[in-house]
């Protein structure tokens, strides 16, 4: 229904003119492979997450065959796979075709849609937006302009309870009663119906790549587009009232535990799954991957939780791993300073506490990767083998009295 003009490449500036930025960004893919310390990394977009149960049998295995024996989870919901060696490209994107996780090629490092991975299955929300994502989803991968996207251009589809619309999407849908849907770009806010949701949504995002070449800096995101280069939603032919763009709503993720009659929400711990964690999640109709490190089962009742924390998940919001997160650190990653994941596992040897609300991530270097969206406990380690706790040098000894009271004073 609405469509938005293909996009041109962005033009060479003249001498004296700011560079513009390469629109091929090094964002690694399926295809792609990044290298680090460890070996080389793929990222698969996932778009809500969503894996088949078929899906994850192949992807356990891969992690043994191909990998470290582990997935990772990122902050979007999305897969990696890491320990990778050199020569495993071809097979791995032979499997991945083959699981259905490669729909379009071309298209593989665009799929980036998040989306409230609860919708659908607890009775909350104001429609499914996991119908959504799959639309969407589909109608990205069939537009040929749409492969100019960057790999870090995000959709945010939230069903209106509250637990994704504020990840910092660049095109953010929000679902209302009546239905109808909000969708937000660049601080402004259009109501629409919401049939009309992933459609629009697509045709903002070419709204978007025309403001990017007329500014001529190369922007991949809508944030980093300059002063005076807005996206017009008008130019994007989405059909739409606008209205006065609303406060984003912001409520809690889901605690792990039971969602509804049939679906569970666990935590990984610090992001990574085991290939044996991965397969203790089956039998399940929908197994979906969530911005939160965690994993919503559909399909299981509660019988099925202390098998889930048997396999070494996180069933229950008072376990200790649950609210810590972490990048890579050492040894997988060069520019990292310190082994941030053995630093953050509670235990005896750390005693990291367990507290409620306020998560805390553990980053190696400055770049932070992978941090929370919104308010969190910033551990940032340095170059002389001890931590920065919300800016507060710290001895690694001490973190744990130091995040203890950086999670309750704030």
């Amino acid at each position: 229904m609405l469509a938005a003009m293909p996009p041109t490449p962005p033009p060479t500036p003249d001498p004296g003119e700011p560079r513009i930025r390469d629109r091929g960004d090094a964002c690694p893919g399926a295809l792609r492979l990044h290298s680090a310390d460890d070996g080389r990394l793929a990222r698969l977009r996932l778009p809500a997450g969503r894996l088949t149960s078929r899906q994850v049998e192949i992807l356990a295995d891969a992690t043994e065959t191909l990998g470290d024996g582990r997935l990772s989870i990122t902050s979007r919901g999305n897969a990696e796979l890491r320990g990778l060696a050199d020569d495993c490209g071809a097979e791995l994107a032979a499997l991945l075709a083959k699981a259905g996780l490669l729909p379009s090629p071309t298209h593989e490092r665009v799929r980036n849609i998040v989306a409230s991975p609860a919708s659908g299955l607890d009775g909350l929300g104001a429609a499914n937006v996991q119908l959504w994502a799959r639309e969407l989803d589909a109608l990205l991968c069939a537009a040929p302009w749409a492969a100019a996207l960057s790999g870090r251009f995000l959709f945010v589809l939230d069903d209106g309870r509250g637990d994704v619309a504020g990840l910092g999407g660049d095109v953010t849908l929000v679902a209302v009663d009546g239905g109808e849907a909000q969708l937000h770009v660049g601080g402004r806010a259009v109501r629409l119906a919401s049939s009309d949701a992933p459609g629009a949504a697509l045709a903002v995002a070419g709204g978007f790549l025309a403001a990017a070449r007329k500014a001529g800096t190369g922007a991949w995101r809508v944030r980093e587009l300059p002063e005076g280069y807005e996206v017009d939603v008008a130019e994007s032919e989405v059909t739409a009232e606008p209205v006065p763009a609303p406060e984003l709503p912001q409520a809690p993720p889901p605690s792990p535990g039971v969602l509804g009659p049939s679906a569970l929400s666990v935590l990984a711990p610090l992001g990574r799954l085991t290939a044996a964690q991965l397969r203790a999640l089956l039998p399940a109709d929908e197994v979906r991957l969530t911005p939160w490190r965690g994993v919503v089962v559909a399909g299981a009742g509660v019988d099925r939780l202390p098998a889930l924390d048997a396999a070494g998940l996180i069933t229950r919001p008072d376990s200790p791993w649950a609210g810590i997160t972490a990048c890579t650190g050492l040894p997988g990653c060069a520019k990292s300073l310190a082994d941030v994941r053995a630093d953050a596992a509670p235990g005896p040897a750390h005693g990291l506490p367990v507290l409620p609300g306020r998560p805390v991530h553990f980053s190696g270097c400055e770049r932070r990767c992978g941090h929370p969206h919104g308010d969190w406990t910033d551990v940032l380690a340095t170059a002389g083998g001890d931590y920065l706790v919300d800016g507060v040098p710290t001895p690694r000894t001490a973190l744990p009295e130091a995040v203890t009271a950086a999670r309750t004073t704030r």
